[in-house]
């Protein structure tokens, strides 16, 4: 598990790309990242991100490095002093419009959800359609603070959708697995059935959902 700092500095590495985009004349600089597109079951989330430009920053890194506990405290201290909002693509629209574009989606929900933003950057590969200049960085949840701040939110707003699912849907175990293929989700998949929550467009869902005819041989 990745130590971290209590407090983000303005000369972190972290910020750089923030900086310079602040040296070219961008104010309102958001990251966005996702949380969730892997999963059987479940909403894609988005987060969108705008770190204070003065103060202390928490102490923000790659959400898959941290610790659940450490994710919760870290997004109650992003909070606080950012601004930030969070999109949603429901299982419907995983469904219909497949993994990628929902996921495209819930990002252009959240940056919609920004009071005012200048410049996106966001994880991963290029996403179309902002309404300001954008830029991609690859694993950008570990070199961008705006990113990762994003990575938490969206990670901990989800993990808490799963566990309200959990009370709705038990047996599942949505608040352990979070919806993830495990070995004890695909056996509760077989044993109780698909939910209106999971994925019927991923392979392990749909094959349980509508099985495929067994095909008898002749001698």
């Amino acid at each position: 598990m990745a130590r971290v700092k209590s407090e983000l500095t303005y000369d972190d590495e972290l910020l750089l790309r923030e900086r310079k985009l602040l040296q070219e004349g961008f104010t309102f600089i958001a990251g966005v990242d996702e949380a969730g597109r892997g999963p059987l079951a479940g909403p894609v989330v988005a987060a969108a991100v705008i770190l204070p430009r003065e103060g202390v920053l928490p102490g923000v890194f790659d959400s898959k490095q941290l610790s659940d506990q450490r994710r919760r405290v870290l997004r109650d201290e992003i909070l606080e002093v950012a601004e930030t909002a969070v999109g949603v693509a429901d299982v419907h629209e995983i469904d219909t419009l497949n993994i990628l574009r929902a996921t495209h989606l819930a990002m252009h929900r959240a940056v919609a959800g920004l009071k005012k933003v200048e410049f996106v950057l966001v994880d991963g590969l290029p996403v179309k359609g902002f309404p300001c200049p954008a830029e991609n960085m690859v694993k950008g949840d570990a070199r961008s603070a705006s990113i990762a701040a994003a990575s938490i939110v969206a990670k901990v707003y989800r993990d808490e959708l799963m566990e309200k699912l959990d009370e709705e849907y038990p047996g599942y175990g949505f608040a352990a697995h979070k919806g993830y293929g495990t070995a004890a989700h695909l056996k509760a998949l077989q044993e109780l059935g698909v939910t209106p929550v999971h994925r019927r467009s991923f392979a392990p869902v749909r094959e349980i959902a509508d099985p495929q005819p067994v095909q008898l041989e002749l001698f």
